[in-house]
């Protein structure tokens, strides 16, 4: 048998936590005895408005299963205020899942600056704030476990998504660095691409696929990657369904030209079938890993 994922001792930040996907992780954490700051300022999908109501019922069902949580209403680009909500509430913070999000889907040439704004402040500056709050907490501790929401839109692209996009395959890039630096301290960093039937999915799936997407089929991934029984780091998951899978980055083999005497649009393209094969592709998985064939070619073509 499997050691139980408990969180006892572990005081867990969830943004985003008045419904959806986000009120599913908070009662799970929950669940397996993490005390639980519930943060959502209660606005429309579009980010329009706020309402308490959101984040209260989700502790209102928290304790009234005998679970141990606080409301909090601050705004996600206040991660300051939140994290200090949740120093306040339980004297510290162990994870932080950034599920905060909204959407405003229009195809590019009709978006305007507010469209793409909101989006990055909601999904990009927010992670970013809440996430730089409660870091050097982490690192005091020397224990951490941040989990990112990234989204297929980001890995794959999607009509009329081109905001959201931005901001969730962004997401993944500090997920990666993050990683890096967080290691050292044990703070260990991932990202999901979920796939829920949530308010924010309705209507962009068939209702007899959307009823068969529960939220709480993803929360079990990200309790998981929260607990101290998991060392992942750096990783990104798609989940949904009760599906998941780990996604990464395939790079082909490509060409090698000479540096020393250069070379034209021309040849490029007389290579263009080799630079795209993906025979025996390459899984880097870091920048030194990234620069093999780069650094093999340069000595290749030595002075």
């Amino acid at each position: 048998m499997n050691e139980p994922v408990r969180f006892e001792d572990k005081v867990v930040i969830v943004t985003g936590a008045g419904g959806g996907l986000g009120r599913a992780h908070a009662l799970l954490f929950a669940k397996q005895g993490a005390r639980v700051l519930v943060n959502d300022l209660g606005g429309s999908t579009q980010g329009e408005g706020a309402n308490a109501s959101a984040a209260d019922r989700v502790v209102a069902e928290i304790r009234a299963a005998g679970g141990t949580a606080e409301a909090n209403h601050d705004s996600v680009t206040d991660g300051d205020k939140l994290v200090q909500n949740a120093l306040d509430a339980f004297g510290r913070v162990d994870v932080v899942v950034n599920n905060a999000g909204i959407l405003r889907d229009k195809s590019f040439h009709k978006m305007d600056d507010a469209d793409w704004d909101l989006v990055y402040r909601v999904h990009v500056e927010g992670a970013y704030k809440v996430t730089r709050a409660a870091w050097p907490h982490l690192r005091e501790q020397n224990y951490g476990r941040v989990i990112f929401t990234a989204s297929t839109s980001g890995i794959y692209g999607n009509f009329g998504q081109s905001n959201y996009g931005m901001a969730k395959l962004g997401l993944y890039g500090l997920t990666r660095t993050l990683a890096i630096e967080g290691r050292k301290n044990n703070i260990l960093v991932n990202a999901i691409a979920p796939t829920g039937g949530t308010r924010m999915t309705e209507g962009l799936i068939p209702p007899q696929v959307f009823e068969q997407l529960k939220p709480e089929l993803v929360s079990p991934l990200v309790v998981y990657l929260a607990s101290e029984q998991c060392q992942e780091t750096s990783g990104l998951f798609e989940v949904g369904g009760g599906w998941m899978g780990k996604v990464r980055w395939e790079r082909s083999l490509g060409a090698g030209l000479d540096p020393r005497e250069g070379f034209s649009p021309e040849d490029v393209a007389a290579h263009w079938q080799q630079i795209c094969d993906f025979e025996g592709a390459a899984h880097p998985q870091d920048n030194i890993e990234a620069l093999k064939e780069m650094m093999a070619n340069l000595q290749k073509y030595s002075l």
